[in-house]
């Protein structure tokens, strides 16, 4: 029996045909090829280069419907991801992450690559997370951890065997992974979404900064105080 997969990698791996047709304009759906972006992707990959995400959401501009196939590929798992750890619900995971790729679309005409493309993209998905908040404030699920429920980072549940550690040691670490989970949702708005994108969809400091629209000095000073607050309250667990 294999590893059990998280809330959020079953979210991820349940975003099959049915979800991603829903996104996709009728031609792409109803099965008309990858298109030229994939092409020159692979291509690319043959030769060691790097097609600029920014040109391929230039193709979808232009009306490459294969192109915006593409960037929904890439990208879905990273944004229900995001939207997971925003949101602690898998269904509204998914239901934001594809609000996300209609809102990509419904922008095509009125985009300039003006920034990168995950820039532009985490704008999106922000915007839309920070609003569903407010506007569910009441209703976000509580910070519990059960000892079956899988570990976030690794897909195991607590009855897998894992050699390395026993039994005290995995609920230990578990109670560790609920402290930390508990603590970034209590961070203040914009120190938690910077924590998010910093330490779980690994984007550097300009690309946080491009999201929150900050300058970078700042962006670092935001991560600093979140961190800091971070290290005081589980300073029992470190």
């Amino acid at each position: 029996m294999g590893p059990k997969l998280s809330d959020s990698e079953r979210v991820s791996a349940g975003m099959g045909s049915t979800a991603l047709e829903k996104l996709m304009p009728a031609s792409v759906a109803a099965g008309s090829k990858l298109g030229e972006p994939v092409r020159l992707q692979r291509a690319a990959e043959m030769s060691g280069a790097v097609i600029d995400d920014a040109e391929i959401m230039l193709r979808v501009k232009t009306g490459d419907d294969g192109a915006y196939q593409y960037l929904i590929e890439k990208y879905r798992r990273p944004m229900i991801s995001f939207m997971y750890r925003m949101v602690r619900n898998p269904a509204i995971a998914e239901e934001l992450a594809q609000e996300v790729f209609l809102r990509v679309y419904r922008s095509r005409e009125s985009y300039a690559a003006s920034a990168k493309f995950t820039t532009w993209l985490y704008r999106i998905a922000t915007n839309l997370a920070v609003n569903h908040a407010r506007d569910n404030k009441y209703d976000r699920p509580e910070n519990k951890v059960s000892l079956d429920e899988p570990d976030e980072d690794t897909g195991l549940s607590i009855d897998v065997a894992d050699g390395t550690l026993n039994v005290e040691q995995l609920i230990l670490r578990r109670e560790r992974l609920a402290a930390i989970r508990s603590h970034v949702e209590a961070l203040p708005e914009r120190q938690r979404l910077a924590v998010i994108m910093h330490k779980y969809q690994n984007m550097d400091y300009r690309q946080i900064a491009g999201v929150l629209q900050l300058s970078e000095s700042a962006t670092k000073s935001l991560l600093f105080r979140a961190y800091e607050t971070l290290r005081e309250k589980l300073k029992d667990f470190i």
